[in-house]
């Protein structure tokens, strides 16, 4: 069975003139873009099936993410209904030739696995073991909205 270990997944995407605002600054659409894909890769590793977005919660833009800077994405299963699998997702910039790190957007995403004719398919339970898949899970449950729990 999966792990919350197993799902954790963090990517990087360089903020270019063509993802900003007119301030300079990572459009939002494009940051929720890169969560919503990584999101769905951890999602995925969990079910084992395609997954799809089917609730957005609670996406907090903090701060904003400059152009140059790096987005950096962190995404990772937290919990599993029977057809649906709970996602932390955190945006940070990321300087990048120091490595400093700030968080800018937090939210929680809800996928649900999907068989090929796009039905609703059973998820396995997720497994909580070890140190580090506890701190995940109970990092992530800590700071969930309260309509999740």
């Amino acid at each position: 069975m999966p792990t919350v270990s197993d799902t954790y997944i963090e990517n990087r995407q360089r903020v270019q003139p063509t993802h900003t605002n007119n301030y300079e600054s990572a459009h939002g659409g494009n940051v929720v873009k890169w969560m919503d894909e990584v999101g769905a890769m951890s999602a995925m590793r969990h079910a084992g099936e395609t997954c799809v977005t089917a609730k957005i919660n609670e996406l907090d833009f903090k701060r904003p993410i400059p152009q140059g800077d790096t987005c950096v994405i962190e995404s990772y299963a937290y919990a599993a209904g029977r057809t649906s699998v709970r996602v932390r997702l955190r945006a940070f910039r990321e300087a990048p030739r120091t490595g400093e790190r700030e968080v800018t957007t937090e939210s929680y995403f809800v996928f649900v696995a999907v068989d090929a004719d796009g039905t609703p398919t059973p998820v396995p339970e997720l497994t909580v073991a070890g140190d580090r898949c506890r701190e995940l899970r109970d990092a992530a449950l800590a700071a969930e909205p309260d309509e999740d729990r």
